[in-house]
């Protein structure tokens, strides 16, 4: 059968119908259009060995906005979510408009983190709960523009590290949720899906005609450690790019401050201990520097209750030799105020005294916090 292409990872997912029927090599039918994928395994074979006849699907050129306005990251947040998603696909269906995706995506959240840097590190910390595997990646790339900014790269190796984070788990897509809500030890099939991760990735991106070198070579080392520890070459020290080291850092914070189904979540005092211990062999010292100078004692975002025993939201990072600013948004009796109360927790009154850490955020359009309308 002419024109069958290599399945590209993140096309499959467990548990959702092949949009098209499998083939092998020879061209027999593997499965049909319709069939359920059942398991990690299925996967696996699938991306080992079967083949498709892609579709062409023509999109309006008008689809892809540049957008102007000043972003409120969290009016915002479906749509870089649905945006995000949406370029996923387009990589691995092929389509014409995947670079042009990938790179306006980056653009839209390098203007956001400028423009609303305490919003959108607040977006990170307040939706951390229990993301599925897009609010990830998304997480990550907003913590690698922040602290690539802190570390001193220029504006071009930012923007293509940004795209390097929202593309270098594209192979992990179809199983990373599965893989988070379980609290199974992994299986020897589920591990080979993660250690191959990065070099599907890239082969999904170079399949659509994607092939900048940092970029790829981000993906390809953002497992490698310092020490010689990682995955997939085992490299070590400057062999390692700073920018892949950025993502990498990213990756684990978010995975710190994550629950999943066979841990708890660390709160950000913990998690920013353990950045600290990461300095020593895992990352080269600056970069972990560069993140916990990016991050504060108390990230935007962080619930903590006050001296006073009020609850409040971290909403700005110390600054001019002031500490952080708060807003109250529960009482000292546990009353929900009617609106919020800005607090200046370099007060005595009003310092921090503990990390509040609920299951369930408290509802509310938080973007008033931070004066959007």
């Amino acid at each position: 059968m002419p024109n069958l292409v290599r399945i590209a990872p993140g096309a499959l997912t467990i548990g959702k119908p092949l949009p098209w029927t499998v083939f092998d090599a020879d061209g027999n039918v593997l499965l049909r259009q319709g069939y359920v994928i059942q398991n990690d395994i299925q996967l696996e074979q699938l991306f080992e060995r079967g083949l498709f006849q892609p579709r062409k699907i023509e999109r309006p050129q008008d689809e892809i906005l540049e957008d102007t306005r000043v972003l409120n990251p969290f009016s915002e947040y479906p749509l870089l979510l649905q945006t995000l998603e949406s370029t996923l696909n387009a990589i691995t269906r092929r389509e014409e408009s995947a670079l042009k995706r990938v790179l306006g995506l980056s653009r839209m959240i390098d203007q956001m983190c400028q423009e609303s840097p305490e919003a959108s590190l607040a977006l990170v910390h307040l939706y951390s709960i229990e993301p599925t595997i897009h609010e990830q990646i998304l997480f990550y790339a907003i913590l690698c523009q922040f602290t690539a900014r802190r570390f001193g790269l220029d504006d071009k190796r930012i923007a293509v590290l940004i795209s390097a984070a929202l593309t270098a788990n594209l192979a992990l897509v179809p199983v990373a949720d599965k893989l988070n809500a379980s609290n199974r030890v992994l299986t020897d099939d589920q591990r080979a899906v993660i250690r191959k991760h990065p070099a599907r990735s890239i082969q999904a991106l170079k399949d659509a005609d994607i092939t900048s070198p940092i970029l790829l070579k981000i993906i390809a080392q953002h497992h490698e450690q310092a020490d010689g520890s990682g995955y997939p070459q085992g490299l070590s020290g400057t062999d390692i790019r700073g920018e892949a080291e950025i993502l990498a850092l990213a990756e684990r914070y978010v995975a710190m401050i994550t629950r999943r189904a066979y841990r708890e979540r660390m709160n950000v005092v913990e998690a920013r201990k353990l950045i600290t211990s990461l300095a020593n062999g895992k990352f080269r010292p600056a970069i972990p520097r560069a993140l916990l100078t990016v991050l504060t004692e108390y990230p935007p975002g962080t619930l903590v209750r006050l001296a006073n025993n009020e609850v409040a939201v971290i909403v700005r990072r110390p600054h001019r030799h002031r500490g952080p600013f708060a807003k109250a948004i529960i009482g000292p009796r546990g009353n929900r105020y009617n609106g919020t109360f800005e607090r200046d927790c370099s007060l005595l009154e009003f310092n921090v005294r503990a990390i509040e850490q609920p299951e369930v955020m408290p509802s509310m359009d938080f973007g008033l916090l931070w004066g959007f309308r």
